[in-house]
């Protein structure tokens, strides 16, 4: 007896009765649970519980070491082929001097190149607080100079002393 923890085989099949489907995909009809068994077995297949709420719930004879074998190889290609995007974060600073924005712009660039997002933030230290407005030109213009190789995904907010941006790459495929 196979017990899988996504579908019910053989003898852990609850049901007295079920709409058998055969091997080849033809219609068995409405049997018993130990004569769709006793035909799985004759097969010398497993007898696969496919559709438990169905009235009554429909039992597939089907190879059912194969069948788990095929979906896990579905499942490794799906992952293999999904793209991780991380957030890789860029700090300023509302007194940013050229030379070192040009520094935080090519490492967003980069970053954005590479297809992560970009988080940047601006912390306002003591009575800079009180001049929001300078942090904000600070990230428009970063999202200006990048704006070739992105989007902004989220605007520029304050949240508490700090300012963020979030810039998601192009993709121009």
């Amino acid at each position: 007896m196979i017990i899988a923890k996504d579908m019910m085989v053989n003898d852990g099949i609850r049901a007295r009765e079920l709409r058998l489907i055969g091997s080849d995909g033809e219609q068995l009809g409405v049997k018993s649970k130990s004569e769709a068994l006793k035909i799985a077995e004759d097969a010398n297949l497993d007898l696969v519980l496919v559709a438990a709420t169905a009235k009554p719930p429909v039992a597939r004879i089907m190879d059912y070491g194969k069948h788990r074998f095929e979906q896990q190889k579905k499942e490794r290609e799906a992952r293999k082929n999904q793209k991780v995007v991380s957030i890789k974060e860029v700090r300023l600073s509302p007194t940013i001097d050229v030379n070192d924005f040009n520094t935080k712009l090519r490492n967003a660039r980069k970053f954005l190149e590479k297809g992560d997002k970009v988080k940047a933030s601006i912390r306002f230290k003591g009575r800079a607080i009180t001049h929001k407005e300078i942090g904000q030109r600070v990230l428009d213009r970063l999202a200006e100079e990048t704006a070739d190789v992105s989007t902004v995904e989220s605007k520029a907010k304050m949240d508490g002393r700090s300012m963020f941006l979030v810039l998601a790459p192009k993709n121009d495929k």
